[in-house]
C-alpha cells in the first residue's frame, strides 16, 4: 500500500465510522439542544421571518454569515478572471434567466421574498433558516411564491392549479431543526431547471435516498454521505462551487484542523495516488491528466430519473384548432410539448461527453455580442493537452433553441412569468415578453428577433458508481472511442500514424529476423560442434 493511500485511509477512515455511527444509533439525539424546549418557540408564527427574528436571539451571527454567501446572494466573482457570475447575471438554455421571472426562480431561494429587482439583501430577518435546516419533511416552498412557502392551503398554478400546497406548521418545523440532509439540500439542487432531474443529470430526487450502486458515498446501504460531508461549510459559506469548480487538485489529502476544510474534491479524501500500486502504476499516472469522475462516473441520470437533454423555445405557442394550449407526453409520462415552452428531449443512462478542463469558466450574459450563425456556446473554459493544469472531464451538454435579437446579434432574455398583461405565458407574445425583460435588464433590443442553437456544459461529480462499473480501458484506448472528439493528442488504441506504423512494423520484422538469425548461427554452430 502506498504512503499517500495509507495516509488517505487512516485520517478519514475515523470520521466516516464516527458519522456512521451517529447515524446508526438512533438512540441518541446528536443535538446539545432541545429546540422544542425553547420558549421563543413556542409562540405561534404567522409568517416565516417571524421563525428566523426567533433564531437569531441565540443564532446572533447567522445571517450576517449567510449574507456573505453565494446562496444568498446568487452571484460569485471569480478570482482568476473577475468576472461576476451568478443566477442574475447570466443566461441558461433552460428557463433562460431570473431577470423579471422573480417569484418563480427565487421560489429556491434561501430567503423570504425576492419578489423583484428591489429585494433588500442585507435584511437579516427574510433569510430562510427552516429551508436548510427542516427534519420534518413538512417544509415546502410555494413555487411561485419568491420564497415563502404556503401560509394556508393554496393550490399549483394559483388559480385553478390541482395540485395543493399545504399550509406549513411553523411552529413543528421550528422546534425540529437539525443538521442539514440529501433531502434539504435536494429540495433546490435536485429539481433545478424546472423539475426533478431536468438541469444537472447528476442530481435527482433519486439521491435523496440512494443505494451504493447508484452513489458509492452517499448510498444508505454503505457510507450513507450527505451533502454536507464533502461540500463543507466555514461560516455558512458550502464549499464547492460549478462557477469555479477545482479542475485539477494538486494538494491531494486535506488534513482536518489544518488545510482549507474542504473535502469538496475527491484528492482531498481519496489523494493524489487513489490506485493501489500496480505493476507499471499505470493507473496512478493516468490521474495526472484525467479526472476522477470521469472513468468513475461512467452514465449519468441513472437512477430511475431522466434528465432533460434538449429545450426548444422556437416552437412554444402552437395550440389547438380551438386556442387551447397542448401537453404532450411520452409513454413514461414525461412531458416532450407545452404550449409555453415548446418542444423536450430527456435522457437516462446516458454517457457523458469529455472535454479539458483547467478551469476558467467564463459565462455568456445578457446583451453579449454573440454569432447566431454558430451554436452558441453558454460557458466556455480553458484546457488542452498542452495545458499541463488541465484534466480530461465528464459532461452532461444541455443543447436547445432560444431567442436573439436579430438586428444587434446579442443574447436576450424573455419575460416568463408574471401577472402583468404582457407577461409572456398570458400572450404567447415573443416580441412583447423579449422587450419587458431586456428593458428591466437594462439592455438594448431592436423589437426584432430569431432563435439560435446553444449549448451549455456542466460538469458531473455525483453518481459515482462502484469501481467494479468503472470504464474499462478499451473504452476510450480503441476506435470510435469515449474519446473520439478529442483529437489533440495520441491516444494509443484509437491513432496511428503511419510512417510511425512503418517503423513499428519494421523494428518487428527486424527483431523477429534478428531472433530468427540467430537462433539459425545457434544451430549451426551447435551441429559443427556435434560433428568435430
Amino acid at each position: 500500500m502506498s504512503v499517500s493511500l495509507l495516509l488517505s485511509f487512516t485520517l478519514v477512515f475515523p470520521a466516516i465510522l464516527l458519522a456512521a455511527v451517529e447515524k446508526a444509533d438512533n438512540g441518541l439525539i446528536s443535538s446539545t439542544a432541545d429546540h422544542s424546549q425553547f420558549k421563543e418557540l413556542q409562540e405561534p408564527f404567522k409568517i416565516g421571518p417571524d421563525v428566523t427574528e426567533a433564531c437569531l436571539k441565540c443564532h446572533t451571527e447567522a445571517s450576517k454569515q449567510l449574507h456573505q454567501t453565494k446562496h444568498w446572494n446568487w452571484k460569485f466573482t471569480n478570482p482568476e478572471t473577475g468576472q461576476t457570475v451568478g443566477k442574475t447575471e447570466v443566461i441558461n438554455n433552460f428557463c433562460l434567466a431570473v431577470e423579471t421571472n422573480y417569484p418563480r426562480c427565487t421560489s429556491c431561494h434561501i430567503g423570504y421574498g425576492w419578489k423583484d429587482a428591489s429585494f433588500d439583501f442585507t435584511s437579516e430577518k427574510n433569510v430562510d433558516c427552516l429551508v436548510c435546516h427542516d427534519t420534518t419533511g413538512s417544509y415546502k416552498k410555494y413555487p411561485a411564491g419568491a420564497g415563502h412557502p404556503a401560509y394556508k392551503d393554496k393550490p399549483f398554478p394559483p388559480k385553478g392549479g390541482k395540485k395543493i400546497f399545504k399550509a406549513v406548521d411553523l411552529n413543528k418545523v421550528a422546534q425540529n431543526v437539525g443538521k442539514t440532509t440529501r433531502a434539504t439540500c435536494g429540495a433546490c439542487h435536485f429539481y433545478g431547471g424546472g423539475g426533478d432531474g431536468v438541469k444537472h443529470g447528476d442530481l435527482d430526487s433519486s439521491m435523496t435516498n440512494p443505494d451504493s450502486k447508484l452513489d458509492v458515498h452517499m448510498g444508505t446501504d454503505g457510507l450513507n454521505f450527505v451533502c454536507a460531508d464533502c461540500h463543507t461549510t466555514d461560516g455558512h459559506e458550502t464549499q464547492g462551487s460549478r462557477y469555479n469548480p477545482v479542475a485539477k487538485d494538486k494538494h491531494g489529502i486535506d488534513v482536518i484542523g489544518r488545510d482549507d476544510k474542504s473535502r469538496a474534491t475527491c484528492e482531498s479524501c481519496h489523494g493524489l495516488e487513489p490506485h493501489p500500486e500496480t505493476v507499471n502504476n499505470k493507473l496512478n499516472e493516468h490521474t495526472d491528466r484525467v479526472a476522477c469522475q470521469t472513468c468513475h462516473i461512467p452514465t449519468f441520470a441513472r437512477g430511475g430519473k431522466p434528465s432533460k437533454m434538449w429545450w426548444d423555445w422556437s416552437t412554444a405557442g402552437r395550440k389547438t384548432p380551438d386556442g387551447k394550449p397542448i401537453k404532450e407526453k411520452d409513454k413514461n409520462g414525461y412531458v416532450t410539448y407545452v404550449t409555453k415552452k415548446g418542444h423536450f428531449r430527456w435522457g437516462e443512462n446516458l454517457e457523458p461527453e469529455y472535454r479539458w478542463l483547467s478551469g476558467n469558466i467564463r459565462f455568456r450574459s445578457v446583451g453579449e455580442k454573440i454569432d447566431p450563425t454558430q451554436v452558441v456556446s453558454l460557458n466556455v473554459f480553458d484546457g488542452s493537452y498542452d495545458d499541463m493544469d488541465a484534466r480530461i472531464w465528464p459532461f452532461k451538454v444541455m443543447r436547445g433553441k432560444q431567442a436573439y435579437d436579430k438586428v444587434n446579434n446579442t443574447m436576450a432574455i424573455a419575460h416568463l412569468f408574471g401577472k402583468d398583461k404582457d407577461a409572456y405565458w398570458k400572450s404567447y407574445s415573443w416580441s412583447k415578453s423579449l422587450a419587458n425583460a431586456m428593458k428591466a435588464a437594462g439592455e438594448e433590443f431592436s423589437g426584432e428577433y430569431d432563435f439560435m442553437e446553444t449549448e451549455m456544459y456542466w460538469p458531473l461529480a455525483h453518481m459515482v458508481a462502484p469501481k467494479e462499473e468503472s470504464l474499462q480501458c478499451e473504452e476510450c484506448h480503441s476506435k470510435d472511442g469515449r474519446l473520439a472528439n478529442l483529437t489533440d493528442f495520441y491516444l494509443p488504441g484509437r491513432d496511428n500514424n503511419g510512417m510511425l506504423d512503418i517503423i513499428g512494423w519494421l523494428a518487428v520484422a527486424g527483431t523477429l529476423g534478428g531472433v530468427s538469425l540467430h537462433g539459425f548461427v545457434r544451430i549451426l554452430a551447435g551441429r559443427r560442434r556435434k560433428n568435430s
